[in-house]
């Protein structure tokens, strides 16, 4: 299994099986100049990984009464939605079906980056700071038509956690989801205050040859549609505490670990692969500089989870490893970031 690493990897390797760690490994440097290591305790930012909080967020409010998967944007919200639909459901979003237009619609190529290019990344510091971006723009395709993988999807349903419980989204996050499960080590930091121990991101310049940190390719803060800050043992919590049914009742989890859209990919907030006869959850993200993915199989209790702050492919090595436990593995199926 070690083998399997590469040489020059950055990040962190944890595999685990039925409590006995089988790899868990720190590898390559939080801070590069300094020759700071990663550690296993080094707290990394996950990108849209953070989705699948945004998720189980909505989805206490859900079980709580407070919101309802048919609620729509219109019954939520008092401001001019222009040419978007009000008519959006809580579930279209979650579903990646809302046809709500995109502030980065990555099937159109580019960078996240490009998406400050004319409105400094250092002004996205909550949720309603992403408005501007897409408040203009006109739907996508009719709500409900089909799944197309959205930021601003989940952006609106961190709104809507804020509009329903009066709190910023990251403080309910820390309330309801992260000091219960005691993942004291995940919050949303901003880029310009960060803690101790936290790894910093790095991307390549082809041209130079050299390295340098993403602070301006990202928002200053991490919302709805991801940014969260984490360690691996923060992750391994999370897995244990859903699938104990401590955040979501084991009905609810069972739907978000079924396919809710055609395309057999994705329950609520948590992207699905069928492998070995059973649909296997997992949740990912990748930025410029990130890449994280973490899959938890709760039949053999495997959890796999691989982070990197220099955006290696940790989908590569993801396949590898899940070739070492199970036959015709698929290869991995990039749907956005």
């Amino acid at each position: 299994m070690h083998q399997l690493i590469p040489n020059d990897y950055n990040g962190i390797i944890s595999i685990k099986q039925k409590g006995k760690v089988i790899i868990e490994k720190a590898k390559g440097y939080a801070d590069l100049p300094n020759k700071r290591p990663n550690r296993l305790d080094t707290v990394f930012v996950t990108a849209s990984a953070g989705k699948v909080f945004t998720a189980v967020g909505i989805l206490k409010l859900i079980e709580q009464g407070k919101l309802d998967f048919s609620s729509c944007i219109g019954e939520l919200f008092d401001f001019d939605f222009k040419q978007i639909d009000p008519a959006i459901t809580v579930r279209q979003l979650l579903t990646h079906t809302s046809g709500i237009p995109d502030y980065f619609d990555e099937s159109k190529g580019g960078k996240y980056s490009d998406v400050f290019r004319n409105f400094p990344s250092y002004n996205i510091r909550k949720n309603s700071d992403f408005i501007p971006l897409f408040i203009d723009m006109p739907m996508m395709y009719p709500r409900g038509e089909k799944f197309h993988y959205n930021q601003t999807g989940y952006v609106t349903l961190g709104l809507i956690i804020e509009a329903v419980t009066g709190l910023l989204f990251d403080e309910y996050l820390v309330s309801e989801i992260f000091t219960p499960c005691g993942m004291d080590k995940t919050r949303y930091h901003e880029y310009d205050r960060l803690p101790a121990n936290c790894a910093n991101v790095y991307i390549y310049d082809k041209d130079k040859d050299e390295y340098y940190t993403n602070i301006y390719s990202s928002g200053a803060k991490g919302t709805g549609d991801g940014g969260a800050y984490t360690t691996v043992s923060d992750v391994e919590r999370f897995w244990r505490n859903l699938f104990d049914g401590n955040i979501v009742s084991k009905d609810m989890l069972r739907q978000m670990t079924v396919p809710q859209v055609p395309v057999n990919c994705f329950g609520y907030g948590l992207w699905l692969e069928k492998i070995a006869g059973r649909y296997l959850p997992h949740f990912e993200g990748c930025e410029d500089g990130i890449s994280f993915i973490s899959t938890y199989d709760e039949v053999e209790d495997l959890l796999i989870t691989l982070i990197s702050n220099k955006g290696d492919n940790v989908w590569e090595l993801d396949r590898a490893i899940l070739r070492e436990f199970y036959n015709d593995v698929p290869p991995h199926i990039y749907y956005g970031e």
